[in-house]
């Protein structure tokens, strides 16, 4: 069994889907681990360190795919990529395969079995496989450290002989993992923080941290799918919620909004009006840039100046910390690997929810409805 990670081809991206540790442990299974040269520089990983644990380091990328039996990367590579891998093998990452339907097509054509790790239950058993979570824990924690180098004030209260300084008021949107962290980085830095969720269960969580938890009356539990993910308001409710956060933004020195429906484009929680309120030299980090941004003036991987409000919509926070950032993710991934490697070989249980809810492709057809039509205006 041959296990190998390449140099990620998505621009900017600086992670590498597997480090020396998780190298080791796959090579003590029995399985062959090789590297694209050059895979983890970016990341801070030198090609010596994966030849220190057993790896092999291959300098060309076309070789190491025609040679392996699982592909392991962090960000959806392109059809031409997958046309350079055995026929069989084994495709591992986030796959987003809906922002690329030619990619299935190119994965069912090759024969390749994939699977999207972001589509992982979350189930307690897959918690040490779930990358959404450990990547949004950095990118709660960077938008919070961002904000409080692009803010012209500092976060925590100090008493001079020259005065006393108020603490910056953050307002956290959206208490998910990215939420929970950006909360707690913040209140760490001194800030006074409040935040906002639809969903009433994570209020405990919210106040646990030291936080103020912000009711709007829309707050219920029907806002939560079973997945645990915040559902899309209806309008009325919307209207309502906007409402009261108007209120709070306009008093926040910080805003960093977390809040994204996974499939569907992220809810607008901040409208232009509501930045037109903000103090000059506010600060919006808007991590739901990559489903369009809760802040209506949001500009993906841009820095947007409305006014004297800086809006930033960072679309890969995890890769500005790309050590640590790899660390997490080749974990997840690894552990994933040991779910589908049996005795040296790929085993697949398809009862198991970890493999059927991951699993996009197999045996050159399209697994699941989503996917089959995917697969369907690929070809129209």
């Amino acid at each position: 069994m041959r296990i190998t990670a390449p140099t990620e081809t998505a621009p900017g991206e600086t992670r590498v889907a597997l480090v020396p540790r998780s190298a080791t442990q796959l090579v003590a299974t029995g399985a062959t681990v090789a590297t694209q040269a050059g895979a983890g520089t970016a990341a801070g990983i030198t090609d010596a360190a994966y030849r220190e644990v057993g790896a092999e380091v291959v300098p060309d990328r076309t070789v190491l795919l025609a040679d392996a039996d699982i592909v392991v990367v962090v960000r959806r590579p392109d059809a031409a990529f997958v046309g350079q891998m055995k026929r069989g093998s084994v495709l591992v990452g986030v796959l987003e395969p809906a922002g690329d339907p030619a990619l299935v097509r190119a994965l069912v054509n090759g024969g390749i079995t994939a699977f999207r790790l972001e589509a992982m239950p979350r189930i307690s058993r897959a918690q040490d496989m779930d990358v959404l979570s450990s990547m949004a824990t950095l990118a709660g924690y960077h938008a919070a450290v961002m904000a409080a180098f692009r803010l012209p004030r500092i976060f925590p209260l100090m008493m001079t002989a020259a005065g006393t300084i108020t603490p910056a008021r953050a307002l956290i949107l959206g208490a998910g993992v990215a939420g929970l962290q950006a909360i707690a980085t913040c209140r760490r830095l001194g800030a006074v923080v409040e935040a906002f969720d639809v969903r009433p269960a994570v209020r405990d969580q919210v106040e646990s941290l030291g936080a103020r938890f912000v009711e709007t009356g829309v707050e219920s539990e029907t806002q939560q799918d079973t997945g645990g993910y915040a559902r899309e308001l209806e309008a009325d409710a919307q209207a309502r919620q906007h409402e009261v956060l108007a209120e709070h933004v306009k008093e926040s020195d910080v805003v960093i909004s977390t809040a994204q429906i996974p499939n569907r484009k992220a809810p607008i929680l901040v409208t232009a009006d509501m930045v037109g309120s903000m103090r000059t030299g506010s600060v919006i980090v808007d991590l739901a840039a990559p489903g369009g941004g809760n802040c209506e003036l949001t500009k993906p991987d841009e820095e947007v100046n409305a006014n004297g409000v800086l809006i930033l919509g960072p679309t890969n926070l995890p890769a500005a910390i790309p050590g640590q950032a790899s660390q997490l993710y080749s974990h997840n991934a690894t552990r994933f690997l040991m779910q589908i490697l049996k005795d040296g070989q790929v085993q697949l249980d398809f009862d198991d929810v970890v493999i059927s809810q991951t699993c996009i492709t197999h045996d050159g057809k399209a697994i699941g409805e989503q996917i089959e039509a995917l697969l369907q205006g690929a070809s129209a």
